[in-house]
């Protein structure tokens, strides 16, 4: 990933951020291929991601920025952000320590609809939620 500032600039100029400052972000496996969830970015954790390669997303909840695996250790180190035709949205290529998702899995689509509509598992559990950030009361 070309670390250099007039690139940095460069897609930030080019990125098109909603109303609310922000562009989706798929995050994918760079190793796999796989998706492994979907997170949202502003300017700044975009540019943050850039800079120190270890992917940085804004809470729309918590309404601050979020370095992913922070509090679990389940971080992720991007390989490559590449942009879409219409420049709405961005794909991180990532390798990722540990499972994803919040509830535990490798990737945040877990879950499959079966023939008969019901959902499955279908992925790997990486952790117990609990263990890492405690109970929810």
């Amino acid at each position: 990933m070309n670390n250099s500032l007039e690139s940095t600039k460069q897609l930030l100029d080019v990125v098109k951020f909603d109303s609310n400052g922000l562009v989706p972000a798929i995050v994918q496996d760079v190793e796999s291929g796989k998706v492994l969830m979907m997170a949202w970015m502003n300017r700044e954790s975009l540019a943050m991601t850039l800079e120190k390669k270890v992917a940085c997303y804004w809470s729309r909840s918590r309404k601050e920025l979020w370095l992913k695996g922070e509090t679990s250790g389940n971080m992720q180190q991007v390989h490559d952000v590449l942009i879409d035709c219409d420049g709405d949205t961005l794909l991180l290529k990532v390798s990722q320590k540990g499972g994803a998702c919040h509830v535990g899995y490798h990737s945040c689509f877990y879950r499959k609809a079966t023939e008969n509509g019901s959902l499955e598992i279908c992925d790997t559990l990486m952790f117990n939620p609990e263990e890492v950030y405690g109970k929810k009361s």
